[in-house]
């Protein structure tokens, strides 16, 4: 009876699968913790077994912003990375542009807040940040812009993307326009009509909410024409409302806004 049981345990604990390494941290004398999204699997984290020494086959295939392919094994706590190799490395030409970097590491942190349950595939939130670091590796938009259109994306497939076409209250369509309120209350959900604005709501210009949309649609061609001053407060608006529904703040961002 030992020998099936063997050979079903042998088949479900090697897996293979492709990710984003989010972070790293130390553990022990020589081998890292290494929390990766992955395609199929969701949020990972896993051992890399001597990735700390010198002569390491595969240490500096395992560094945050790297998209590597992996073999792992899982284990009773933590699954053990047994082969990695690099399908496109972003960090590279990121750790050379502060601005392009800090924006870089806010994606990876608002990645992993937004997949708070281990192993729980969710593919669309991969391909947003994949797209995202690509993004910011191409140097066409401003970096800025780059994540606080990962940012809106993320909130959206993870179902809070912020009223931008009605009421977030009452449903009344495009408030801005309708009652010129140009109200946007985070705790609502978006923008809110005259009637149903809450002590303490936001009035930014109609300018950064159209910006916010063009961010949100993918609308390159009018976000990157945006007014600098539109962007820093369509930058502040976002940054306020993911860091309301994570319940959380996104440490990362303390580093861009200061850019």
């Amino acid at each position: 009876m030992a020998g099936p049981a063997v050979r079903d345990n042998d088949t479900v604990s090697l897996y293979r699968d492709d990710g984003i390494v989010l972070r790293t941290q130390k553990l022990g004398e020589a081998d890292r913790i290494v929390t990766i999204l992955t395609r199929r699997n969701g949020r990972v984290r896993a051992v890399g077994k001597g990735v700390r020494r010198t002569k390491s086959r595969f240490g500096a295939r395992l560094e945050p912003f790297t998209h590597v392919d992996l073999l792992l094994y899982t284990g009773r706590s933590l699954d053990v990375i047994t082969q990695a190799e690099t399908v496109r490395a972003y960090g590279g030409p990121l750790a050379v542009d502060y601005p392009r970097y800090t924006s870089g590491t806010a994606m990876l942190e608002t990645a992993e807040r937004f997949t708070p349950v281990e192993k729980e595939p969710i593919i669309r939130q991969f391909l947003l940040l994949v797209g995202g670091l690509r993004a910011l590796g191409e140097r066409v938009h401003d970096p800025r812009l780059v994540l606080d259109a990962y940012l809106l994306r993320t909130l959206a497939v993870a179902g809070y993307a912020p009223a931008l076409d009605e009421c977030a209250v009452c449903g009344t369509p495009d408030p801005v326009n309708t009652t010129g309120s140009r109200s946007f209350a985070v705790p609502a959900g978006g923008l809110t009509c005259r009637s149903c604005r809450p002590p303490g709501a936001a009035s930014p210009a109609v300018a950064t909410i159209a910006l916010m949309r063009s961010l949100l649609r993918g609308d390159w061609a009018q976000a990157d024409i945006s007014q600098a001053r539109h962007q820093v407060e369509c930058s502040g608006l976002v940054a306020a409302y993911v860091q309301w529904h994570l319940e959380h703040s996104i440490r990362s961002l303390r580093h861009v806004e200061h850019v």
